[in-house]
């Protein structure tokens, strides 16, 4: 059963769960579904998280008690989460700096981290901590590493990074703690303001290896 939380004056977090679970992540991308399609007045933005949608209104508009209504009827109806986009991002995992740290941290060889990472089943569970920062989870557990102890600056943008059980794409000259296992020319901005990030969440990621090569003729 969901969890109704006042935050602020403007918002109301509904929590599907305490852990992460694709039933409590469904839960949410159908609430947020439902949401986008029949929104009450003062309705701002809903952000969805692994297993909690925050819902922000106008409170000069509405209050908590007429929205907390709103989400329970719509709960009430059967939910059904929109069909995800499978999008094919290649990645180039010659002179990433980390991969070599990866394969001795985990005991593989380079070729089996490659080998794992690829045969991961990626899924966009949340935007968070950076401009299109779409956060993956998926990753295999034979890779799942803590992160550094200490950040790394100036990390480019377009680097494969993972960490834990996720991976991400930088978007953004920024440090990180995460490993940086490959690159990829594909751009998580657009740079369109009605569509400012390509992948939606809920949508899963597949990724192939290019070379060296192949990533530079890549526009």
């Amino acid at each position: 059963m969901a969890l109704y939380r006042p935050i602020a004056d403007h918002a109301v977090l509904v929590e599907f769960g305490t852990a992460i679970s694709d039933a409590a992540h469904a839960q949410v991308l159908a609430l947020d579904q439902a949401l986008t399609a029949n929104p009450f007045a003062g309705f701002r933005e809903a952000t969805p998280a692994f297993v909690n949608l925050l819902v922000d209104f106008n409170p000069i508009i509405t209050d908590h008690a007429e929205v907390e209504a709103h989400l329970r009827r719509l709960a009430d109806q059967p939910l059904t989460p929109r069909t995800p986009v499978t999008w094919q991002v290649p990645v180039c995992y010659e002179n990433a700096p980390d991969l070599d740290e990866a394969a001795r941290r985990t005991g593989l060889s380079t070729d089996a981290v490659i080998a794992a990472h690829l045969a991961g089943d990626y899924r966009v569970f949340l935007y968070g901590f950076a401009p299109g920062y779409a956060y993956m989870g998926g990753l295999p557990e034979a890779i799942k590493l803590d992160r550094k102890t200490t950040p790394v600056r100036g990390v480019p943008a377009g680097q494969i990074i993972i960490a834990g059980t996720m991976c991400l794409i930088t978007t953004l000259v920024m440090p990180t703690g995460w490993w940086i296992i490959g690159r990829t020319p594909t751009r998580v901005l657009t740079g369109d303001e009605a569509r400012p990030f390509l992948f939606d969440v809920g949508d899963h990621i597949q990724f192939h290896r290019v070379s060296q090569a192949e990533f530079e003729a890549l526009p």
